[in-house]
This record gives structure tokens, sequence and C-alpha cells, in this order.
């Protein structure tokens, strides 16, 4: 058997280069579908000045706000989606190993042992035996070659879905890392506010018992003072409810998010990072979401590939080769076989339309994944419109909200001034409190709405990806 050895192993590599010579035969090219994405040459809507395109790989490095970064990066390893996404992405890469497999012979190894008596009186007989056995469906139509190209899109396709689930998580995190923040700059004017309506009710309830004030107007104070603490409240409450969605996305105890917002910086809003000079059409070929819509259709277009190669004929080649030693009483036997075939032709004749109603099954998922991609790069284009729009809204809205902030100040410690000297009434300072209270407010939540709509255009071009 040694010595037969070698000559099996050369008949078995003949055997392989045959069946690499016939499976060399040009397949047929199913169609694809050709998709060109629907992107406007520019945007329309106005473009914030100053900055930098590039910075937004950097969005979260940018701020310069190690806390949002670390709680980003621990949203982003908890998230359920992101972690189901990533076993998406599993089971394509185990799938596409699949689908390659298959274009490949497969072989199986085969081993034996026996001892047997025929006849009384004649010695046993020991017999071994191994062998392999291989076989092979030649792809001759492409069926295994687009099965191949479909579950490499559907990997391709998953891995950007896991990109998009953590941008969405990181995105997701940062709204409501920055709204608790600026709920926190909100609480600390309400409650300046309510100090000062305090004091005032204070004053006038004492003026009142003197009889130097009427008795409604102390009546009006102590109900601002009371619409005041309530508003605090509120605000103080509206606050709380942002820490619980940051722990629950990020999974940090809250004493421990507690400590890590009161050590965060506290510019909130650092303009070389919230500044984009420009977007460019382009940029949303970066975008998950539409990367992975191209892939789906790469898929369905190799999967429509495979039900039309599933109605041609199919060409299986088999083959094997084998070792036997026979010993019985002193006498011994080694022989060696190998085989070349059966070489099988299987050609469909009737089904009952099934492969046709596959066929026809497979163009309809092909034609729905290019719908599905085109509605998907609309409403791109509408988000990265929409989230410009707000961006630049909100800048040129700055300068007049700080304006208005500044002078309301002003007005506010004038009105107060004169209340203390008797100038002014009640009424007077509070309609002026009421009035600079609105417009400190107004300009935390523009500030609050310019940084939201930044974060919804890093999430609309894509994010870092």
């Amino acid at each position: 058997m040694p010595r037969c050895l070698p000559v099996n192993v050369f008949r078995l590599i003949l055997f392989c280069c045959s069946l690499s010579w016939l499976a060399a035969c040009a397949p047929i090219t199913p169609p694809r579908a050709s998709v060109a994405p629907a992107l406007p040459p520019s945007w329309q809507a106005p473009l914030p000045h100053g900055g930098s395109l590039a910075d937004m790989a950097l969005w979260w490095q940018g701020l310069d706000d190690p806390v949002l970064v670390g709680l980003v990066q621990a949203a982003q390893n908890l998230s359920p989606s992101a972690a189901s996404a990533l076993a998406r992405v599993a089971q394509a890469r185990a799938a596409r190993t699949a689908a390659a497999a298959s274009l490949q012979p497969s072989l199986d190894g085969s081993a034996g042992a026996a001892r047997s008596s025929a006849q009384t009186g004649l010695a046993a007989a020991s017999s071994l035996q191994a062998g392999v056995q291989a076989s092979w469906e030649l792809d001759l139509f492409g069926a295994h070659r687009s099965a191949d190209e479909a579950a490499q899109a559907r990997l391709q396709s998953a891995q950007a879905q896991w990109h998009d689930a953590r941008i969405s998580v990181a995105a997701e995190l940062a709204r409501h890392y920055f709204n608790q923040r600026y709920c926190e700059l909100q609480v600390a004017i309400v409650a300046r506010d309510a100090a000062s309506r305090a004091r005032t009710s204070g004053a006038t309830a004492l003026s009142a018992q003197a009889g130097l004030t009427a008795p409604s107007l102390a009546a009006l104070a102590g109900a601002a003072a009371a619409q005041a603490s309530a508003q605090l409240t509120q605000q103080r409450a509206q606050c709380a409810l942002e820490i619980k969605a940051l722990v629950a996305l990020s999974g940090v105890a809250e004493p421990a998010l507690r400590q890590q917002l009161a050590a965060a910086p506290t510019d909130l809003s650092p303009q070389a990072a919230l500044a984009v000079p420009s977007v460019p059409a382009q940029a949303l070929e970066q975008r998950p979401d539409l990367v992975s819509a191209q892939r789906d259709i790469a898929a369905a277009s190799a999967e429509f590939g495979v039900a039309q190669a599933q109605r041609y004929p199919s060409l299986a080649l088999r083959g094997a080769i084998g070792a036997m030693a026979l010993r019985m009483g002193g006498a011994s036997d080694e022989r060696s076989t190998w085989s070349i075939g059966p070489l099988s032709l299987a050609v469909p004749l009737f089904d009952g339309g099934r492969r046709a109603a596959g066929e026809q099954a497979a163009q309809a998922r092909q034609e729905e994944a290019v719908a599905l991609y085109q509605a998907r790069a609309r409403q791109a284009v509408r988000e990265v419109e929409e989230a410009l729009l707000n961006l630049n809204s909100a800048a040129a809205q700055s300068a007049d909200a700080r304006a208005a902030d500044a002078g309301y100040r002003v007005a506010l410690a004038a009105a107060d001034a004169r209340y203390a000297g008797g100038f002014a009434s009640l009424l007077e300072l509070e309609d002026t409190r009421r009035s600079a209270l609105a417009a400190e407010s107004a300009l935390v939540g523009l500030r609050r709405d310019r940084i939201q709509a930044w974060i919804a255009l890093y999430r609309a071009v894509g994010g870092a990806w």
C-alpha cells in the first residue's frame, strides 16, 4: 500500500484539475440593477460660515469634552441595537463563508477495519480500508457565483448597518447630554428669578403690614414668587429625566454620572466645532444606511441571478480513491482503487412553475431594494437640508439674542433701582423681570438648538464613518 499511495495522490490531483477545467466554462451573467444616487448637485439650504468639514470626522473630540466622549463610547458598547447589528454581521460573515464553500469541491474521508471468519477451520481474516471521496457541482451557469456575490453584499450591508447603529446611539446620547447640560443652565436662571421674586414678595409683605403698600400688591408679589418656585421645581424634574435617559443609554450609575457632569466643561457651544462651511452632496455616500441600501440592491440583483441559473441544467462530478489491506493467516494482499464519475446532468423539465415563480419573486425583491434606496436617498437629502437650515438659523439669531439679553439686563437693573427708590411700581418691576428672564432663557435655548442642529447634521451625513 505505501508504494501505491503516490499514484493515488497523483490521480486525485489529476481529478481535481479536471474538475477545475470543467468549471472554467463561462457562466451566464444575470442582469444587474444599476442605480444612480438621487442626490442634488449642491444643497439648497444656506450654509453657516467658518470652520471645516473635515472636523466632522473628529466631532466628539472637537468639542473638547472628555465626559461626552466617554459617555458616547460607553453607550455604543452597551447599546442593544449595536450589539444586534454586530450579531447580524457575524451571521452574514458565516453565510458568506458557506456561499464561498459551494464554489469548491467537497472531500470526505472514510476509514474502516473488520475481522471475520467465513468457514470453520480457516483462519480469521483482517481487513483495513481507507479512502477519499470528492464531489463538485460545476457552476456552469453562475448560480454559486451569484450566491457568493449576494452573500458578500449582505455582509457589507450588515457592516454598514452596524456603523449606522453606532452613529445613531452616539447622536442620541449627545442629544440627551446637551439637553441635560442646558437644562441645568435653565435651572440656574429660574432659581435666580425665584430668589429675586421671593425677596420682592417678602419686602412687599412687610410694606403692606406697615400700611405703605396695598394688600393686593402683596398678594401679587406672593403669587409671582409661588409661580417662580413651581417653575423651578418643574425645570429640576426635567433635568432629572435627562439624567435618567443618560443612565439608561450609557449604563453609568447615576451617582457617578452626576459627578462626571459636575466636572464637565462649562463651555457648551464652542464656535469652531459648530461651524460648517459646506457639505458637498457626495457626503451622503458615507451614510451607512445608504451604503447598506446600495449593497442590498447588489445582493438582490445577485439573488436574481441565482434564480435565473436554477432554470438551467446542473452538472455534478464525483470521484474517489481508496486503499485496502487484507490479511488472513500468513498471507496478505494490498489493493488500491480510484474512480472518476459519475458525471451526472440534471435538466429541469417540469416543476409546475416553481422556478419561474422564484425568478419573478427575486426580480420583485430587486425592484423593492431599488425603491427603498431611492426613498432613503431622498430622506437623506431632506435631513441634511433641514439640519443645515436649523444650524444656519440658530447662528443668524445669536447676535440678536445676545443683544436682547444684554438690553433686558440693563432694563431690569434700572427697574429694580427705581422700585427700591419708590419711583417704579411692582407691576413694572415684575414685567421687566419676566422680559429679562425670557430673553436669557431664549439665549440659552438658542445655544441648545444650535448644537442640537449640529448633532442632527452629524447624523445626517453619516457621522465619522
